[in-house]
């Protein structure tokens, strides 16, 4: 069958007209937007200072101890170092005091912590027993509180005075306290009843009397090697 070239002609046409069409149906799309991606920037860190395990903290934060004190006894454990190979913890005594307040201290060195305790002093160093030490002595027989720096010596025992803890004095003003006896023990007139009806503590020969209660826990602590230091 033939078809006429007018038909061929009308028929692609047709066909060009309706691509036409269905191209101009479809719409213009609009091209994306460009994704731009946002910089993530760390917070800032915040410093925090790391504790210092070299650093001790300070000493007797509460200030029971008089300066003067405390300084000269850190002194003398310079002074000493090498008989007091000790030093976590020593022991100070203020004479300056009444013997009815508590004036002997323990002083940890690491954590800066002080305990306070009573001590008496010598009858030759208060012979009108007012309760302060006004005379300081390193003679034999003068009954005489003496000042200065301790080592202590280890804990002994005594038939007079039981259970104490030697001491060995390290400077010209007591280094005669082996001789002398002059030792930590405990005794009745340092014992709180005593105080309390007296008023001030009894008076020893020269030794650091303290009460019954607080010798065993003391003792135990006070060891050897480690520095006691007496001052008025």
């Amino acid at each position: 069958m033939r078809v006429s070239r007018r038909g061929v002609i009308l028929g692609g046409s047709a066909l060009l007209a309706g691509c036409s069409s269905a191209a101009s149906s479809v719409q213009p799309v609009a091209p994306l937007a460009a994704v731009v991606e946002t910089p993530i920037v760390p917070a800032p860190a915040i410093a925090v200072a790391a504790a210092d395990p070299f650093v001790s903290p300070p000493l007797d934060p509460r200030g029971l101890v008089r300066k003067e004190l405390m300084d000269r006894a850190m002194a003398a454990l310079d002074i000493h170092h090498a008989r007091i190979p000790n030093r976590d913890r020593m022991y100070l005594v203020d004479f300056k005091r009444h013997s009815g307040e508590e004036r002997l201290y323990e002083v940890d060195l690491h954590a800066g912590t002080v305990k306070t305790l009573r001590t008496s002093h010598g009858r030759g160093s208060d012979p009108d027993h007012v309760g302060f030490a006004r005379n300081f002595s390193n003679v034999p027989e003068s009954y005489c509180s003496s000042v200065g720096s301790y080592v202590t010596a280890g804990p002994s025992w005594g038939p007079a005075q039981g259970p104490n803890v030697l001491l060995d004095g390290l400077e010209y003003s007591n280094d005669k306290a082996r001789d002398r006896a002059i030792i930590v023990h405990g005794a009745d007139y340092a014992d709180p009843d005593f105080l309390a009806r007296e008023g001030k503590l009894g008076r020893s020969y020269g030794c650091f009397s303290v009460a019954h209660a607080d010798l065993p826990d003391l003792r135990e602590r006070m060891g050897q090697g480690r520095l006691l230091f007496a001052f008025a």
